[in-house]
């Protein structure tokens, strides 16, 4: 079985490169052609459409094994046991339970699971207890993670750097809108686990800081959602680079037709495990639509926003999120936008401010559907009610994780109203639907909305200590120049992993 699939993989990764060849450029036409374009016609359209965008699952052919009641029971190394203990996490969830053993084995996993059901440290543990024990060289990873966002690749580092430093493995975090030349250093340096957005790791790639023949373990996290951000052409030319026989893993809240290209392509006889149905509704989440006239509809956000605790609000453009976010502080109320018009460092400021408590409101457009979770967020707001069932259940997905309760309130006007139903219907959610007025009681106790002060507020960037000046400290012991050129690739590389 491992030869043919060896063998299959081979072939494929072959004459994608030599396609790759022809074109010029291994990320240019030809991958476009492969994930869209006229290539597509000649295989991939053939299945029958599936229903609701969703596809057939694929058939295991290898009995799966089963699942696992504690973390103890599977293969991983004392390490990594002794750093879940110290994290508190005791239990695994239904997804870690059933695909870790299969994944600690080697086995090709599809895992579909709402956000918020750990799919993190279920691909996480399984990529960090394989790979540990070895040792990356410069510029080539072991094991590499794909995300389409950097709220995402940033939340997927921080959630694994504790396992990973208890297994001493280094990870380096490679998205847009940073510094490039760090990435590079940390790469250089060497990184055993590289936690990447597409293009940026294609940067990387171009000016030979990095390749992928190493790679053994690939994993694609929200790969639905790289499909629809357009990605694809730039994730299979990335996929077609890492070792043929290598295992791969694909975790997402959503499986749709986007997603097929990459299961059939490149998972091998996968073990496939749904947490549950991608439309599922959680248990404990609730679902309102609030029917409002649409010279309510301001005057019903701005109240809603200066609700007791916080919540994420989510517009269509960045124009949009600005405007309400200047209003709702001219309100009184300590609002913040995060949007992709916002350099890095202002997003990772904006989310640890709402993180922390010291910004209430944080108004956005989708760039935070995904990848952002916060501790005891019980409401979300549509302002502009999404047009995608999708893009509904992942705005959604970031109240009610981990088995907590919270609520999803879309303001509908009379002329939105049979487009969110036909969101609805696509989502497999039937809501509670109310007609309100602001004044009425029904705004208050359904989503907690009151007047604000009217003071205007000014949100203050927190005072961070800056670091003391090098050498300040060490004049009497100063290294040699190549020493501590060394030294400041590892502090680089110990950064990315932190």
């Amino acid at each position: 079985m491992n030869r043919t699939r060896t063998n299959d993989r081979f072939t494929r990764t072959r004459n994608g490169r030599a396609e790759s060849g022809r074109g010029g450029n291994r990320f240019g036409s030809s991958a476009t052609s492969r994930s869209g374009g006229p290539g597509r016609s000649g295989g991939y359209s053939r299945r029958p459409a599936a229903v609701q965008g969703e596809f057939e699952l694929p058939r295991t052919i290898t009995p799966a094994l089963p699942a696992v009641e504690g973390f103890a029971d599977l293969d991983m190394p004392g390490a990594l046991l002794g750093a879940l203990s110290s994290q508190g996490v005791t239990v695994p969830f239904p997804i870690q339970a059933a695909t870790l053993p299969n994944s600690l084995a080697g086995r090709d996993v599809l895992g579909r699971g709402r956000t918020g059901s750990g799919k993190t440290l279920a691909f996480g543990l399984a990529l960090l207890a394989r790979t540990s024990g070895q040792r990356a060289e410069a510029r080539q990873p072991l094991g590499l993670i794909l995300v389409p966002t950097r709220e995402l690749a940033q939340q997927v580092t921080d959630a694994l750097a504790p396992y990973a430093r208890s297994v001493r493995l280094r990870l380096a975090t490679v998205v847009g809108g940073m510094s490039i030349g760090r990435q590079a250093s940390a790469l250089r340096a060497g990184a055993e686990i590289v936690v990447a957005t597409p293009g940026r790791l294609k940067d990387l790639i171009d000016r030979g800081d990095c390749r992928l023949n190493q790679v053994s373990i690939t994993v694609l996290d929200e790969a639905d959602q790289m499909a629809d951000m357009g990605f694809m052409p730039q994730v299979t030319a990335l996929l077609d680079q890492v070792r043929p026989e290598g295992q791969r893993m694909l975790f997402s809240a959503t499986l749709d037709r986007n997603v097929d290209l990459l299961v059939r392509r490149y998972l091998s006889d996968p073990v496939v495990h749904s947490v549950d149905p991608s439309a599922g509704a959680v248990t404990t989440m609730e679902h309102h639509v609030l029917y409002v006239h649409g010279a309510d509809k301001h005057t019903a956000t701005t109240q809603i926003a200066a609700r007791e605790g916080r919540v994420i609000m989510f517009l269509d453009t960045k124009h949009a999120v600005d405007g309400l976010t200047e209003h709702l502080l001219n309100s009184g109320v300590r609002a913040a936008a995060l949007h992709g018009g916002k350099s890095q460092p202002q997003r990772t400021r904006t989310l640890a401010q709402f993180k922390t408590g010291h910004v209430n409101v944080l108004v956005a457009t989708n760039v935070a559907a995904r990848g952002i979770h916060v501790d005891n967020l019980d409401l979300v707001v549509n302002v502009d009610p999404p047009t995608d069932h999708k893009d509904y259940l992942h705005r959604g997905g970031r109240t009610a994780r981990a088995g907590e309760s919270g609520s999803v309130v879309t303001l509908v006007t009379p002329n939105q109203r049979r487009g969110m139903t036909r969101v609805m219907a696509a989502a497999g959610i039937v809501p509670q639907t109310t007609q309100v007025r602001v004044g009425e009681e029904a705004l208050h106790r359904i989503t907690g909305a009151q007047t604000p002060s009217g003071i205007p507020v000014v949100i203050t960037a927190p005072v961070v200590e800056r670091p003391k000046k090098r050498g300040a400290t060490s004049r009497g012991r100063r290294r040699p120049v190549s020493a501590a050129r060394g030294a400041s690739v590892r502090q680089s590389t110990a950064g990315a992993a932190a």
